[in-house]
């Protein structure tokens, strides 16, 4: 089975083909099935944080948002700095180790580049 891109403008799996169209229904971004193909599975995805700065693995960042950890009830405070991330492809893009919260993952979304 050939397995469809997922949506450019928003990364949603659930794209269908219509004619020569691939079409989003979640956001109903619609674009050519000839520039899928010729995107190809060769380009890395770019992760970008909360400002638009490129991250890599081995970066360091800076939480912009205080955020609630599910199971234990402890924040993660604004400020606090996450050294050497490694980049992972899944809901959150971000696989890390927090001084005092342990192992983590987190969204590019909620970090600055420092």
């Amino acid at each position: 089975m050939n397995a469809l891109p997922p949506c450019p403008k928003c990364n949603s799996e659930f794209t269908y083909e219509d004619g020569g169209l691939f079409i989003c229904p979640e956001c109903a971004h619609e674009w050519p099935a000839q520039a899928a193909a010729e995107s190809g599975a060769d380009s890395a995805k770019v992760y970008r944080d909360a400002v638009g700065n490129i991250l890599q693995d081995g970066d360091t960042v800076t939480v912009i948002k205080d955020l609630k950890l599910k199971g234990s009830g402890g924040v993660v405070k604004v400020g606090t700095k996450v050294k050497n991330i490694r980049l992972v492809d899944s809901d959150h893009d971000i696989d890390c180790k927090i001084d005092g919260f342990g192992a983590m993952s987190l969204k590019s979304e909620f970090v600055k580049k420092v």
